[in-house]
Order: C-alpha cells, then sequence, then structure tokens
C-alpha cells in the first residue's frame, strides 16, 4: 500500500471501531457468550487450516534468523489451540463486568449517585510474534464490550490473518457488530504510526512484546498506553527456606519455559544458605542447559564446589531480560537488601520469596514495589489464564490505571448515573 492509502485504511478502520464500540457497549451477554463459543468452536474445527497458515510463519521466521525463543513463541500446536479455545469458553463463562455497580451513594438532598463500571471504548493492541494474542485479546475486548484494533508483527501474519477471519465469521453469523474486531491488514511500519495518532477514535494502546517496540509506541502515541517494558523476574531464598522446595521453585521457574516474561532472569540467595544450597541449585539449572552469570561471592562457593561452569556477572546482568536459558545469581545479606536489589534492578513485573518465616515472607511482600509478588510459588503464574481471567490482554508494569495482568475488569473505566427528582442546586 502506498502511505496516503494506509493513512485512509487505519483512518477508516479506527472510525468503524468507534462507532461498533458504542453499540457494542449495550449488548447483552447472551449474545455476547454466543459468539464466544462459536469461536471456540471455530478454532477447533479449522486446527489444520490455521497450523498451515502457522508453517509458513515458522519457515520464514527460520529463514529470518529468529531466536529458539521467539520462534517457540510464534509456533501452534494442537495443544496450543485447544488451550486457546479453551481460554476463549473461560472468557464466555466469566460474569459479565459491564454495568457492576461499585458503589451507591445518596446525598443529603435526594440524588443517589452510582459508579458503575463500563468498557474502555476502543482498544489498539499492538504485538510481535505470539498469535494467541490474536484471540485472548479479541475474546477479552468482546466480553467487556470494547471494539479492538490488533496490529501484530510480520513474524505470524499469515497466522494472524487466518485467526481474524475466524473471529471475523463468528462475528458475521452473530449479532455483535463485524467491526467489534479488525486487523491492520499490512505489516507496513507506517500504519503503525497512523494508529498511533487516531486519538479521535482510540482510547487505549496496549503494546505487547520486546522492549523497544513498547518503547517506541510510548514515545509515539497521542493515545494513553499501558506498558510492560520487560519481565526482569527474580527470586529470593531467604535463610529459613525450605531448600528442597527452593530447588523445585527455582527450576520451574527458570526451566518451564525460559522465553517467556514471568521466568526468572535473577537469582538472590541469603549468604547464610548460599554455601549449602548454591552448589546443589547450580548442578540442577546446568543440568537443564542453564548458562549461569554469578557475583563474586557465589563465584567462590561455585569454584570450591568443583566443576560447575559459570561466567562472572557484569552490571548489566541484573537488569537484562534473557529470555533464554540463562540465570543471574546474587548473594545478599539479609532479606532488606533483597527487596532493595529488586526494587533497583527488576522491572516490577514478578518477584517471589521462598521461606518458612511468615514475618519475613510479609516483609518481602510489602516492600517489594513489583505487579506480582509471590511467597513459596513460581513466578510463571503471573498469567491471566492463572488468575482466573480466562486470558490476559496484557501484564502491566505500570500503576495507572491497570497493573499485573489484565483481564476483564482491567478493560473497564467507569461512570457515574445520577438520579434525582426534580433535584436542583441551591
Amino acid at each position: 500500500m502506498e502511505t496516503a492509502e494506509i493513512e485512509t485504511r487505519v483512518e477508516e478502520m479506527a472510525r468503524k471501531a468507534r462507532h461498533a464500540s458504542l453499540a457494542l457497549a449495550t449488548v447483552p451477554r447472551k449474545d455476547k457468550d454466543r459468539m464466544l463459543k462459536a469461536l471456540a468452536d471455530l478454532l477447533e474445527s479449522s486446527a489444520s487450516t490455521l497450523m498451515e497458515e502457522n508453517r509458513k510463519d515458522l519457515e520464514a521466521g527460520k529463514a529470518a534468523g529468529l531466536s529458539n525463543a521467539l520462534l517457540d513463541r510464534l509456533s501452534l500446536s494442537q495443544d496450543r489451540l485447544s488451550g486457546m479455545a479453551g481460554g476463549v469458553r473461560e472468557v464466555a463463562g466469566l460474569d459479565d463486568p459491564v454495568g457492576e455497580v461499585l458503589e451507591t451513594t445518596e446525598r443529603p438532598n435526594g440524588l443517589v449517585i452510582r459508579k458503575i463500571r463500563v468498557p474502555i471504548g476502543v482498544v489498539g493492541i499492538i504485538f510481535e510474534s505470539r498469535p494467541n494474542v490474536t484471540v485472548d485479546c479479541a475474546a477479552l475486548c468482546l466480553k467487556s464490550g470494547n471494539a479492538c484494533i490488533l496490529r501484530g508483527g510480520k513474524e505470524a501474519f499469515h497466522t494472524n490473518t487466518a485467526l481474524a477471519a475466524l473471529i471475523a465469521r463468528a462475528l458475521r453469523e452473530s449479532s455483535l457488530p463485524g467491526d467489534s474486531v479488525q486487523l491492520v491488514p499490512t505489516t507496513d511500519r507506517y500504519a503503525l504510526h497512523c494508529l498511533l495518532k487516531m486519538d479521535a477514535y482510540i482510547q487505549c494502546i496496549i503494546p505487547r512484546g520486546g522492549e523497544s517496540l513498547i518503547r517506541f509506541v510510548a514515545e509515539n502515541s497521542l493515545i494513553p498506553v499501558i506498558k510492560h517494558y520487560k519481565g526482569v523476574c527474580t527470586l529470593y531464598i531467604d535463610k529459613a527456606a525450605n531448600l528442597e522446595m527452593a530447588k523445585k521453585l527455582v527450576v520451574n521457574a527458570k526451566c518451564q519455559r525460559p522465553g517467556v516474561c514471568n521466568a526468572i532472569e535473577n537469582l538472590l540467595l541469603h549468604r547464610e544458605t548460599a554455601g549449602k544450597f548454591l552448589p546443589e541449585i547450580a548442578r540442577a539449572l546446568a543440568a537443564e542447559g542453564v548458562e549461569l552469570r554469578l557475583d563474586a561471592s557465589a563465584a567462590a562457593i561455585i569454584k570450591q564446589a568443583g566443576d560447575i561452569p559459570f561466567e562472572a556477572a557484569t552490571d548489566k546482568d541484573w537488569t537484562e531480560e534473557y529470555l533464554a536459558p540463562i540465570l543471574a545469581i546474587k548473594t545478599v545479606p539479609s532479606t532488606e537488601a533483597a527487596i532493595e536489589a529488586i526494587n533497583t534492578f527488576g522491572s516490577g513485573h514478578s518477584d517471589g520469596i521462598v521461606t518458612a518465616d511468615e514475618s519475613t515472607a510479609q516483609t518481602f511482600l510489602t516492600g517489594v514495589d513489583s505487579a506480582t509478588v509471590y511467597w513459596n510459588a513460581s513466578t510463571r503464574f503471573t498469567d491471566g489464564f492463572e488468575f482466573g481471567m480466562g486470558a490476559e490482554i496484557g501484564i502491566s508494569t505500570d500503576k495507572l490505571h491497570a497493573r499485573g495482568p489484565m483481564g476483564l475488569k482491567e478493560l473497564c473505566t467507569y461512570k457515574y448515573t445520577i438520579t434525582g427528582q426534580g433535584t436542583v442546586k441551591r
């Protein structure tokens, strides 16, 4: 497309989305749920077609030199498609947030003021290589009464186009507005520039992807942006930790799926625990193919323990989102020092403590300034599905207006309705 054609097309999409959002905000729950269940059925019945389109993207990604972590995010399988369909059905089964009365106040003059949950309006979602985002975001936006415009990355263009076609089919076969979900039909970066200027029609932008994409969106958008720059997540092993539990949690949080934002990138060990625990966990991580980056104190312990490979950590390692089997390990003298390290080097995403001491745990849970903070659990649970949201539209490390996994309620704002009886101000 020529630039003028892209501008016209994106503005037309935004205008149609705004019109659709006003109608969608009043659609009854039963109609939204019917459409979502139909979409889930289509995902399952179209599995072979979707995986064939996905293979085209995977082949192109390999030729372009995408990392294994990105190829994993891009890949569709029968299990992942079943999971996507299951997530859509779970969203359909959740309570409809639209119209929920949050507060009711009766004033002395007889006015009754109600604070009511309502959709945001039009949400623009900009994402990279994960095709499940197309379905998750469409389902959550529709259920919460929002229209959405999806702009996926070129890595998943064939897959996203096929998924968007199924969503359009489900919309056509339902009573929902046909422009409720639209996919930008080009990977030309100029379309993104245009989308970010449509503040007359779009109320919110949610970017999902690497830090460079999110910073570009935040710096160029005229529309409010909900951000998640990166996931530098940390697990702290306290001196009162159950070390068997700690070993299981560290291996899970790092190795279960290292290419995702809620996998840990840093491990902090209390100095009273490090001498005993570090050699054991280092061997377990090495057996999983994890490269270790150690501070001087941790390195001294490992050198005494025997032939366990590692590299010396640099200042950059503590703030790096590897999205790979690499883990930086530091020893700390106290829980307070662990909290300070996380608040200094972390990204405010997901951090946890392993300890049997409740007082220490509460100090950590209160002191760590992150969206999700764990006690004796893997950080891998920071996920909309795991939180019972059905899916998520993103994980916000902002504090306004949403934080952590964003589900249906986070896709709503509120308005006040005021009822009087001919009441006038005196």
